[in-house]
């Protein structure tokens, strides 16, 4: 379980890297390049519910095999890839896999530890290995990219990922849960629609021209489906989003503060790799030892976020958290161009100290708010916020960058400029999340016994 989740994570954290190498091969543009991530992140954001689901009714070990194996095969059509469109797609297909392995990892380990002891721990060690993605992703891969091209950051995860489809087969017992619950085929439609049409909207929009008619109809097309999405929901027996839970302030809240603060993280993971290589004249390995403040500084946090907020109250850490990550994000976009890097690291460790604060206590007051029965939809939602922050973030800044550098950035000046004007939309994101995790996350949240439904 843990290597399932080391290699879902991992992808994710070490292709930003990439991205100036892949546009550079394949003559992809800014939008291409966030394409690139997106197609990651959508397809994750919007199968990560359904994931959980197909485990409940199919056996979760099968659908984590299932999974592996999907990721196995986009990650051999993105090392392969003789073009974006086809590393894009490559990439849609290892969201698809991640959105599979990530939910049924986590079901089987809460069914197979029975003692609440052994669970803590297991699930504990399992959640370290997000943290021990985003430290070893920026300088393996750099490593990786620098000495054997862009493709060896796909093909080497391969046999990894072999041994994670093997030892699935061999070492998880199966399990399952199929009474009271069914797949929303029309929810899953639908949200996949409405959030592609977005995503695209969002990222094309300075490529096509904002007032272009398929830009508009991405937006018409996502502003028209998401009440169509809603009434649908209400409607059905076991719905992918169960409407009911958002009668709860807390838990709206948590949501929200979830995706802003992925919202500005990774609009800032994509952008920094691109600055630090184009701007800075860094390698790939060079730029991912120059992220590690922000991956260190996150590590050293997040373990003492959960003590904090027992102390403190989390509505409390996560207004803290949120507000030093719109600091931090303000900082790098006040630095002059020949800033040293020491000004650089600051800011992102300031970054990393506000995500550390805010990770653990966001999924734990969702999870709080709710009745124990909507525990696992509610932390799945929790999750599905944060990516959908995510390709929001990617899409919106990246935008703003790609309209002040072009599609193709090489002018450092440009680059620097580009940085500059987007890091505060993704600021201004995360100090708007600070503000709704202190107006509306309850006192003692953290204490459970959510409103019963």
């Amino acid at each position: 379980m843990c290597l399932g989740v080391l290699l879902a994570q991992l992808d994710s954290m070490v292709v930003n890297l990439a991205l100036k190498r892949i546009g550079a091969d394949l003559q992809a543009s800014v939008s291409g390049l966030q394409w690139v991530l997106d197609a990651y992140n959508l397809a994750y954001a919007s199968l990560l519910l359904t994931g959980g689901t197909l485990g409940d009714l199919y056996g979760r070990r099968r659908i984590f095999a299932a999974g592996t194996a999907i990721i196995i095969l986009g990650t051999i059509v993105c090392g392969l890839a003789p073009n974006s469109t086809i590393l894009i797609a490559g990439r849609a297909l290892t969201g698809v896999g991640a959105a599979l392995v990530i939910p049924s990892s986590l079901a089987i380990l809460a069914v197979t530890y029975t003692n609440a002891n052994d669970r803590a721990q297991a699930l504990g060690i399992w959640a370290s290995c997000n943290g021990l993605a985003l430290a070893i992703g920026p300088t393996v891969g750099g490593l990786l990219i620098d000495r054997a091209g862009w493709r060896s950051i796909f093909l080497l995860t391969i046999p990894v990922a072999l041994v994670t489809f093997a030892m699935a087969l061999w070492a998880v017992p199966e399990s399952a849960h199929p009474e009271g619950r069914r797949l929303d085929l029309p929810g899953q439609a639908l949200a996949m629609i409405g959030l592609g049409a977005l995503a695209f909207a969002a990222i094309e929009g300075s490529h096509w021209g904002w007032t272009t008619a398929p830009i508009i109809a991405g937006f018409c097309t996502f502003a028209l489906l998401a009440p169509v999405f809603i009434a649908i929901e209400r409607r059905t027996e076991g719905p992918l989003v169960p409407m009911g839970l958002f009668r709860y302030r807390t838990f709206v809240a948590a949501l929200a503060v979830a995706g802003l603060m992925t919202f500005g993280m990774y609009g800032m993971l994509f952008l920094m790799p691109i600055y630090f290589q184009a701007a800075r004249g860094a390698s790939a390995f060079l730029a991912g030892i120059e992220l590690l403040p922000n991956s260190l500084a996150f590590l050293a946090v997040s373990n003492l976020s959960g003590w904090l907020a027992v102390r403190l109250g989390a509505r409390l850490v996560m207004a803290a958290g949120m507000a030093l990550m719109g600091v931090g994000l303000l900082v790098l976009a006040a630095l002059p161009p020949d800033a040293p890097y020491a000004a650089i690291a600051a800011g992102l460790s300031i970054i990393g100290v506000g995500l550390g604060l805010n990770t653990g206590p966001v999924n734990s007051v969702a999870v709080a708010s709710v009745s124990s029965a909507r525990s696992g939809t509610a932390s799945g939602l929790v999750n599905t916020a944060r990516m959908i922050g995510a390709t929001l973030g990617i899409a919106v800044l990246g935008a703003i960058f790609a309209a002040y550098t072009g599609q193709s950035p090489g002018d450092a000046a440009a680059v620097t400029h580009g940085l500059r004007m987007a890091l505060p939309v993704g600021a201004a994101g995360e100090l708007l999340g600070a503000l709704l995790a202190a107006g509306f996350i309850r006192r003692g949240a953290l204490q459970g016994g959510g409103p019963a439904e």
